[in-house]
């Protein structure tokens, strides 16, 4: 029987250009393009940004491989660190050390500022006014005015705040045992950060007296560390150093047990949210974690201790030689009233935002750095199973 169907050919041929699309051949050339069609050539800069991408990765790439090659040998040399043993000690408090001494450093200028500013609200205007007015009269030293009391000063604090909160942390939760260390973790915080920066606060303050008493003197008392322990001791004594303790204490312990107690509850919720464990997330997610809680703490920190700050910065530039802490402290109050125990508070929460981000970055990376585990965490396995 013949077929009635025709062939595939004679149905090419019928319907040839009948088709809403296109129909070419591959040894037919293309159209010359139009001249309003963009051509790639005429456009560097697209190029230019993929190369810089791909820079970028092998810099990245790079720097990841230095970074691990670096820890390894640090740890071989190390030997192994076992947590909670005299070496993990030791690497918290070098970690410490670098997270605060850098940190506070860094934001020198801004503390000059917010230090001339709360014992003298009408001295500037705004932070940018007092920069130029101060590079104009002293340039680019004297923007960073009191830096060497500053980090040689919170070296030592950070030091023996991070590596003591460590130690206390593990104390009293051993004191208290496991189960009720899950119970009452706030309070074991609170009490261990406490601990430590009453210790971490009596290696402070002797560089902060000459810290502050440097950036609010115009020209300033001293221009070294060294000279100006030596002259504050050889007109008031040892004494002259640590008669800003008791305020220190009253600044510092609060923010250091909302700086831990907050950091550690922020860290927990924030792993609790995400999918997975902790252990799922790598080094830099780790660390960005680590910088979200701490800035969220910083912010916090900040609105707690600013009073006491003010109230620091005022005695150290005002108390009189032999003038009572209760009766220098009245004086200071009765002049400034309760508003201004507030003054500068929002360049100290920008600061202290900045800075208790930071070091928390810088400590937990240096932790990985020696092989060690971030601070914080998720709550164990069957309480985020209830959550």
């Amino acid at each position: 029987m013949p077929n009635v169907f025709p062939a595939p050919s004679i149905l090419n041929q019928a319907f040839a250009g009948c088709s809403a699309f296109p129909q070419r051949t591959p040894d037919v050339l293309s159209p010359p393009a139009s001249k309003w069609t963009a051509r790639h050539e005429l456009y560097p800069v697209w190029s230019a940004v993929d190369d810089a991408k791909n820079k970028a990765a092998k810099l990245s790439d790079a720097a990841v491989a230095e970074f691990d090659k670096a820890s390894s040998k640090a740890q071989v040399k190390a030997g192994a660190i076992e947590l909670y043993s005299a070496k993990f000690y030791a690497a918290c408090t070098v970690g410490g050390v670098m997270a605060c001494g850098l940190t506070h450093t860094a934001v020198t200028p801004l503390d000059l500022v917010k230090c001339r500013r709360q014992v003298d609200s009408k001295m500037y205007t705004g932070n940018f006014q007092a920069w130029g007015k101060i590079f104009r009269a002293e340039g680019l030293r004297g923007v960073f005015t009191g830096w060497s009391p500053t980090f040689w000063g919170y070296s030592v604090q950070g030091g023996l705040k991070y590596g003591g909160y460590e130690f206390f942390k593990k104390f009293y939760a051993d004191l208290v045992g496991e189960e009720n260390f899950h119970k009452y973790k706030t309070l074991v915080y609170l009490a261990g950060s406490a601990s430590a920066e009453l210790i971490a606060d009596i290696g402070l303050c002797p560089f902060e007296a000459v810290k502050v008493r440097m950036q609010t003197t115009i020209p300033p008392f001293a221009k070294t560390t060294l000279g100006g322990i030596s002259t504050v001791t050889g007109k008031e004594g040892v004494a002259g150093l640590y008669k800003g303790l008791y305020p220190l204490w009253g600044r510092q312990i609060p923010y250091t047990m909302m700086k831990f107690a907050s950091f550690e509850t922020i860290v927990e919720m924030i792993y609790n949210y995400l999918p997975g464990k902790k252990s799922d997330y790598g080094k830099g997610a780790q660390t960005a974690v680590s910088f979200t809680g701490g800035y969220m703490a910083g912010i916090l920190c900040a609105i707690v201790s600013h009073p006491a700050d003010v109230m620091v910065s005022k005695l150290n530039a005002n108390r009189q030689p032999g003038e009572a802490f209760g009766a220098a402290t009245g004086r200071i109050y009765k002049d400034i009233g309760f508003r201004g125990l507030w003054n500068g508070l929002p360049v100290r929460i920008v600061m202290i935002g900045t800075l208790t981000g930071l070091q928390w970055m810088i400590y937990d990376y240096f932790k990985i750095f020696m092989g060690l585990p971030t601070t914080g965490g998720a709550p164990p396995a069957e309480e985020k199973a209830k959550a």
